[in-house]
């Protein structure tokens, strides 16, 4: 496989990405039985907004993007969201180099983000990571929001 090349996002990117993170979350829209889920229902109007004030990355791979990640500085809180990985790229590492270049590129001493609670592939990347839970919130339906962070301050670096 050629090398995936992770850079800063920009509001070029915005087809590519929004291509990405609605097929991304296709997924989790079956799981939890919910199309109308924010990431499948943000238009390209809104993303470019958001990619005006936004920091993240893509991940690139034969000059298409494949995944991508967006966050904001919160009260000393690194807050991570929309974490997007192509269908045919999942499982190949891409999240984890997403989040490890969100990381990398704040100052903040605390990382957090969250997911639902039948989302077993995202709880374990985000466990293997580094993430623990802090808090449940019960959605009314069997299901629960899923908030996870991370110490940025005991990190290895290599």
């Amino acid at each position: 496989m050629t090398r995936i090349e992770i850079r800063e996002i920009t509001v070029a990117d915005a087809g590519e990405v929004l291509t990405v993170q609605r097929a991304a979350f296709v997924s989790e829209a079956q799981i939890y039985g919910d199309p109308a889920q924010p990431p499948l229902t943000q238009t390209l109007v809104q993303l470019e907004a958001e990619l005006r004030d936004a920091r993240g990355f893509v991940a690139v791979l034969d000059q298409r993007i494949i995944g991508a990640v967006r966050g904001d500085e919160n009260d000393g809180v690194l807050q991570i969201g929309r974490i997007a990985v192509a269908p045919d790229a999942q499982g190949s590492g891409v999240g984890r180099l997403l989040l490890e270049a969100m990381e990398d590129a704040t100052e903040c001493a605390e990382a957090e983000l969250f997911t639902g609670s039948l989302s077993e592939a995202n709880l374990r990347l985000y466990s293997e990571c580094g993430y623990r839970v802090i808090e449940r919130i019960d959605q009314g339906d069997g299901t629960a929001q899923v908030f996870m962070r991370k110490k940025l301050d005991e990190r290895d670096h290599p």
